[in-house]
Formats: structure tokens, sequence, C-alpha cells
């Protein structure tokens, strides 16, 4: 398996790089954070990821999109990740395309995926009942009513769903398999409240008290439920791991900017010895890191069942090396890391936050443990 990008994904990653760069840049989520947008993301810039293609790289040519896969997707996620870019690109363009591709009926799928990758729709992935992620722990229920179901439980942290328009819902059925349920965020029975996270997000926790659902709510597409909410949990884990590189390689490059510049007894710190023990520790990390994410994202366009270990490793270690890298910024900041003047504090709250979903490196090591049957 080659780690090398190819011309088609070189060209991705550079024009993601700049777009972002001049579109969605630090500045950019200090304006959100400041202003306390109510959804947390800009709606110009989910518009400009339509208009740009990348809204529909997972979403087939015959419904609008380009259909590039997950190594793809993952470019410009770690592109995201590099400027702290706030988008439902991964709730949406990522877990909801999925979830409709592997569990979609025909006609969910015509009616959906043209309007993700036209960035038309925010759809937010409603997992999670408890604080940590416990993919298992799915006490929701929707069970048969007529020709439709009715929905009991809650969710929690469900990421950009302040701002969803649609809501996929995990759920238990009567026969205690798992299933996805299109649910309208406003409807009966539904109460939404918002949370703001320390990375200036703003998920939302949901009660569903007696839902009523129609026929088409269920995703009756899959032949496995089970397995395509198992595929759907690699998908998200091999996909936030590429962001936590981003955020990553950014708290790196920008420490480095830092300690070259900063001088101290009339050199820059960066010639002493401790900080450059540091880096190099910090520039292994990257490099298996980033050979994992790649790993994790092109087993999962080209032998998906295989992908589940190297999605887990993957998102584990990203979270721990992204942690890793924007607490080691702060220290060799100095007390200036501390303050927000800089970017670093940005990123290592980002870290924090993102390291959570789909589960922290402890649970991520942990699934890596029970996979290789230790």
């Amino acid at each position: 398996m080659s780690f090398v990008l190819n011309e088609d994904e070189q060209m991705l990653r550079d024009s993601a790089r700049a777009f972002l760069g001049e579109s969605s840049p630090v500045t950019a989520l200090r304006a959100l954070r400041d202003e306390r947008s109510p959804t947390g993301f800009s709606a110009e810039l989910w518009s400009s990821f339509a208009e740009m293609g990348w809204s529909g790289v997972l979403v087939s040519e015959d419904h609008g999109g380009v259909d590039m896969g997950y190594a793809a997707a993952g470019l410009v996620l770690e592109e995201m990740g590099r400027t702290l870019a706030s988008s439902p690109f991964l709730s949406t363009s990522v877990l909801a395309a999925t979830a409709f591709n592997l569990a979609g009926t025909d006609a969910q799928k015509s009616s959906w995926l043209p309007k993700i990758a036209a960035g038309d729709t925010v759809i937010a992935i409603a997992l999670d009942e408890r604080a940590r992620h416990n993919p298992d722990h799915i006490e929701t229920r929707a069970k048969k009513d007529g020709n439709g179901s009715v929905l009991s439980g809650k969710k929690r942290f469900v990421n950009e769903g302040a701002g969803a328009d649609m809501l996929i819902v995990v759920a238990r059925t009567d026969d205690d398999q798992i299933g996805f349920f299109l649910v309208d965020p406003k409807a009966n029975g539904v109460s939404r409240t918002d949370r703001r996270t320390l990375d200036s997000h703003v998920p939302a926790d949901f009660d569903f008290d007696d839902v009523k659902l129609d026929g088409d709510a269920y995703l009756s597409g899959a032949e496995d439920p089970d397995a395509a909410y198992r595929r759907l949990l690699d998908a998200g884990r091999a996909c936030q791991a590429a962001e936590s590189l981003g955020v990553a390689e950014q708290a790196f490059d920008d420490t480095i900017a830092y300690i070259s510049e900063r001088e101290q007894f009339g050199v820059p710190i960066s010639s002493f010895q401790g900080l450059q023990h540091r880096a190099a520790h910090l520039l292994g990390e990257l490099e298996l890191t980033r050979s994992l994410v790649r790993r994790a994202l092109t087993t999962l366009d080209t032998q998906p069942s295989q992908a589940p270990l190297w999605c887990v490793a993957a998102k584990a270690k990203a979270t721990q090396v992204s942690r890793l890298a924007a607490a080691e910024g702060i220290q060799m900041h100095g007390g200036v890391g501390m303050t927000d003047e800089y970017d670093i504090g940005l990123y290592y709250k980002r870290a924090q936050a993102a390291g959570e979903f789909m589960g922290d490196d402890a649970f991520n090591a942990g699934e890596v443990a029970r996979m290789s049957g230790y």
C-alpha cells in the first residue's frame, strides 16, 4: 500500500489548504466564538464546500457527487484541522452520506444524497447517550407502530446538532437490532438543549418522547444493519483522526516557527538541545500518525472488511498525538502559550474536544487490544 499521495490527491490537498487558509483561517473560528454563533459554524463556508465539490466527496456521480472516497475526505478534514475550520462536513458529507450509502433505500438515496452534495442540508448523527462514547450502549428505541415507528430515548453531544436540518438517530428496533432513523429536530416530542464546548463548537442534547415516525423514516436498505452501523463507526473514527492529525501538524508547525524566532541569551531558543529533543520526538509521532491515518482511510476505500483495526488504531494515535502536540506547544511557547493572543491554546482545546468524538485514545486503544486478541 502506497502512503504517497497521487496527483489527484495532491491537487485536492493543495486546493483545500489554499482555500481554507484564505476563507476559514483561525480568525474565523475566533469570530464565531466571539459572536457566540448559535450553530458554531458558518453557513457561507458550508455553501463554499459544495461549490468546491467537497460536500459530495462520498456521493456517487449519479446523485450529483464526485465519489472520491474516504482518503479524499480525510485530506479535506486534515486541512480543516490545520485552520480549525468549523463546518458540518464530517457530520453531513461523511457520516450522513455513509449512512445513506450503507443503509438507505434507493428512494432515500435519491432524495437525500443530492442535497448533501449540493450543500443544501445539514444532517447530524445522533449516536452517543452518555458523556463518554460507548457504541454498544444504545437504549433509544424505535417501536413498530402501524406503518411507522415511535421513537423514545435520548442522545447526548450530537455534533452540529444545534444547526441540523435533519437527524439520523441510532436506535434499537423491536428485534433489538441497530437501525438508522430520520428525525426532524422540530418534530413533536423532540426537545433540544444546545451546549457550547471548550473548542467553541455547539453540539446539542436531544430527548425523544414518543416521536411518531412514518415508514420512510427508517433507513431499511441494509442487509445487515449491525454491520452498517459498525462501518459507520469505522468511517467516523478514521475521518475524525484525519482532522486531529491536521490539528497536530499545525500545532507543531506553529511551535517550530515560534521557537525559531524567540530569542533568549542572544540566540533562538530552537538551538536549545532540550527543545530540539522534544521537537524531534513530536516529528516522529506525527509521521507515525500520518501513516496510520492514511492506512485507515485507504483501507476503508479498498478493503472495508479489513478496516476496523486500522480505524481504531488511527483514532487512538491521532487523539494522543494531537493532544501531545498542542500541550507541548503551550509548554514551548512559555507563559504566552496560556494567553488568547496566541493560537496554540485554540489547538489544544480542539484536540481535547475532537479526541472525545468516537472515543478517546484510551477507548480506541482498548478496541485495538480487543480486536488483536489481547
